[in-house]
This record gives structure tokens, sequence and C-alpha cells, in this order.
């Protein structure tokens, strides 16, 4: 395997050509910085781009596990973990989500907070074009929408927050998915390109298990602006 490495704020994360990652995990770590006592898991994590970007940012929480089903991607984030020395604070679980007896590694029911950036594109949608490590990653072969959001609903405690990235055209899949498995909808936020855009291209959202009724809906966010609007002086640590 060919890794690479990218420097995250002063912490290195190693990727390859297949697992690497993007804007919509800056915007995610961005929307779900967590507590410093919480349990955090992060499903579908890739190489542990969110976990990673949790300590780059100053945002490290007590304990993040980092799901994935993927060998050579959880294989990666071993790396990054031992080049970090971050071994009791990101523990790389190799898992398939939708098989419950898989996720014993992770305490069920005692999770503040549960991230996933999950694979946008249902099958028979272009997958074929792709590596099939890349096809895995972005399409809906080896896991769904709903299969992520009922995993984190068995991770999350009474009261824990689901934080998730999508496309804008999946929201209504997701808000009716969230209520099914006891997840509210509470926040919700559209990322554009630019700001003249004339429509967002990503949907970030947070419910919260066993919430009442009730959504905010916040101000857009811009990746041209990343910098600024996201890290503020983080980005310049």
């Amino acid at each position: 395997m060919e890794t690479e490495i990218f420097d995250l704020f002063g912490k290195d994360i190693y990727v390859s050509r297949d697992h690497r990652f993007g804007t919509d995990a800056l915007l995610l770590a961005r929307f779900s910085l967590p507590n410093s006592r919480d349990n955090v898991c992060d499903l579908c994590t890739g190489c542990g781009i969110i976990p990673m970007l949790f300590h780059a940012l100053g945002k490290p929480p007590a304990v993040c596990y980092a799901v994935e089903i993927q060998q050579e991607a959880n294989e990666l984030l071993k790396i990054t973990v031992d080049k970090n020395t971050l071994h009791k604070r990101i523990i790389p679980v190799l898992a398939d989500l939708t098989k419950d007896d898989e996720l014993l590694t992770v305490p069920r029911g005692k999770m503040e907070l549960v991230t996933v950036n999950p694979p946008y594109y249902k099958a028979g949608s272009g997958e074929e074009r792709l590596s099939p490590a890349q096809a895995n990653a972005r399409h809906e072969l080896l896991c769904d929408l709903e299969s992520v959001i009922r995993a984190a609903s068995l991770l999350l405690k009474y009261g824990g927050m689901l934080k998730m990235c999508h496309l804008p055209e999946r929201l209504t899949d997701i808000m009716c998915l969230m209520r099914k498995y006891g997840i509210e909808p509470k926040v919700l936020q559209f990322a554009h390109h630019r700001d003249t855009s004339d429509k967002p291209y990503l949907l970030l959202i947070s419910g919260k298990k066993g919430g009442k009724p009730g959504l905010i809906v916040e101000k857009p966010v811009t990746v041209e602006n990343m910098d600024r609007e996201l890290f503020g002086a983080s980005a310049q640590q």
C-alpha cells in the first residue's frame, strides 16, 4: 500500500490513492466539534480524517471510536494513530456497521456524539467508473443511509447527538429515517462552494436522540471562506 502524508495543522494523517478526504470532512468536523469529556464514534471513518481533525483543531474528545469496513483504510488510520501517539484517544474499529455483533467494540448506548460522512450515492449510479475501494466509499454498496442512522441510534445515549453531512437531495430521507430511529432533527446548515452559488452542494444536519421537535436552520457556510468561517484562529495554529 503506497501512502502519502498530509499535515493537519501540526498532526500527520496517512492517506492512499483510494482513501483520501475532501472539504466535506472539514465542514463536518467544524459542525461536530465535541466536548473534552465526550465519548464519540465516527462511522464510515475512512482514513480517520474526522477524529484527526478533532485533535488537530484542539477539540479532542475523551475517546473516539473510528469505525470502517475497508481494511486498507483501517490500516492507514492505525498508522496515523501510531505516528501521532493517540492510542488511548482514537480507537480504530474494523467492522461492518450493518452487523450488530461487529459493532460490539463500541459501547452501545454510551456515545455522546456520533459523526458520519456516509456514502452519498445509491447503488447503480456510476460506481463502475471508480476503483472498488472508491466505489464502496461513495456509493451505498456496503451500507445505506438507513443502516447508518440505525447504527448511530444503537450507539447514542439518550440525549446524544448524531451529526452528518450528505447531499441536499437526500434531506427528506435523512429526516424521516432519523425520526424512525428516535433521533429528532435539531440543526440544519447548507454549504455552498462560493458566496454566489445559487444552490447548496452539501448539507450538515444534527439530530438528538430522544429530542423534542424543533429545527433550527443556520446561516449557510461557504467553502470559499473556509479558513475564516470554519476554523478561525485554529487554522493559523
